[in-house]
C-alpha cells in the first residue's frame, strides 16, 4: 500500500476528524462522524465553495440511512458504567471539591479550574448529562420553571446536543431541576455570578469556560472526572457516564414516573432508561449533601489567579 497515495490521506483524515471531536477514536459513534460531514458541507463556514474553487467539486454528507446500520434503539448499557450509590456520589464530589483545597493550598495555579471542574462534575450528575451535552451548553440554555420558582433562572437547562438517531439532527430537550437535586442551584448561581467572570470569558457564549476563554471539551470534563474518582479511591471501571446511570437510578428510587425520567435524559425507548435502573438494589444511604462548594478566590488579578 502506497504511503502517499493512500496511508497518508487516510491518517490525515482520521487525525483531522479527531481534532473536530476532540475525542479518541475508541470514543467515537455515528453521530461524531455526520456532525463532521455537517461542518465540512455547510455553506455557513465557506467550505463548499472553497473546494469547488480548488477542484471543482464540493464534498457531500456521506452517511445516510440506506448506507449505514441502523440503530432502533440506544444501548448504553455496559458492566462498568454501574450507578454509584449515594455514598459514593457524595465521596467523588468530596474528592473534587478537596483537590481544590490541595491545589490552593500547595499555593499553586489551578484551583480555579479544580472549582470549575467540581462544579460542571455536580451539574452533570444533578441533570444525568451526557458529556458533549454538558460540554455544549451555552449560557443562554439556562431556563426558569414557573413551578419552581425558588429555583429563579435554574429551574431548568435546556440540551440543545442529545444523542442523534437514525442519522438524524441532535436531539433537543429540556431538564427540569428536581426537588431532591435543588442543592445545584447553589452550585450553578456561585458558578454564573463569580466563577465563570474569573475566566474573563468576554463575549464567548460556553457556559463551561477553559482557561484559555474556550468551551471546555469532553475530553478535558473525562479527565475531570478520573480525577476526581482517582482521589476518591472509587473503582477504576467507573466512567464519566456512571453519573449519568447514578441520575436515573437515583430518579427512580424517589419515586418519579419511568416515563418523567425517560422523558428527562431524553431516553426514545423505556427499554434504555431500563438499563440504567437496576431496581434490584436498595439503598439505605441518606441524599448526598453535595451544595458544599468551595469559594473561588478571586481577589488576585486574572493573569496571576491560581
Amino acid at each position: 500500500m502506497n504511503w502517499d497515495s493512500t496511508i497518508h490521506p487516510r491518517i490525515s483524515l482520521v487525525r483531522r476528524l479527531a481534532r473536530f471531536t476532540d475525542e479518541y477514536p475508541w470514543r467515537w459513534d455515528p453521530a461524531e462522524v455526520e456532525a463532521f460531514f455537517d461542518y465540512i458541507t455547510d455553506t455557513r463556514y465557506g467550505w463548499p465553495s472553497t473546494f469547488n474553487e480548488l477542484f471543482g467539486r464540493a464534498p457531500g454528507q456521506l452517511l445516510h440511512e440506506w448506507n449505514t446500520i441502523t440503530h432502533t434503539s440506544e444501548y448504553e448499557g455496559a458492566a462498568e458504567r454501574r450507578p454509584l450509590t449515594y455514598d459514593e456520589v457524595q465521596t467523588l464530589c468530596d474528592a473534587a471539591d478537596g483537590r481544590v483545597e490541595e491545589i490552593r493550598a500547595r499555593r499553586c495555579k489551578g484551583s480555579l479550574a479544580a472549582l470549575r471542574d467540581a462544579m460542571v462534575l455536580k451539574t452533570v450528575y444533578a441533570f444525568g448529562l451526557r458529556r458533549q451535552e454538558a460540554c455544549g451548553l451555552d449560557l443562554c440554555d439556562l431556563r426558569r420553571n414557573p413551578r419552581v420558582a425558588d429555583c429563579g433562572r435554574f429551574g431548568a437547562i435546556f440540551v440543545r446536543y442529545g444523542k442523534a438517531s437514525k442519522g438524524g439532527p441532535p436531539k433537543y430537550r429540556s431538564v427540569l431541576t428536581v426537588p431532591e437535586m435543588d442543592w445545584i442551584v447553589g452550585v450553578l448561581d456561585q458558578y454564573v455570578s463569580e466563577v465563570r467572570p474569573a475566566f474573563v470569558p468576554g463575549k464567548h457564549p460556553a457556559f463551561w469556560i477553559t482557561e484559555r476563554r474556550d468551551r471546555m471539551s469532553s475530553r478535558r470534563l473525562s479527565s475531570a472526572f478520573d480525577a476526581a474518582r482517582q482521589s476518591a479511591g472509587l473503582p477504576v471501571e467507573l466512567d464519566l457516564h456512571s453519573l449519568r446511570h447514578s441520575y436515573v437510578t437515583h430518579l427512580i428510587e424517589f419515586g418519579y414516573p419511568e416515563k418523567f425520567v425517560q422523558d428527562q435524559v431524553g431516553h426514545a425507548y423505556a427499554s434504555t432508561t431500563a438499563i440504567h435502573s437496576p431496581l434490584d438494589r436498595i439503598r439505605q444511604a441518606g441524599l448526598p449533601r453535595l451544595h458544599r462548594v468551595p469559594h473561588a478566590d478571586l481577589t488576585a488579578p486574572p493573569g496571576r489567579r491560581p
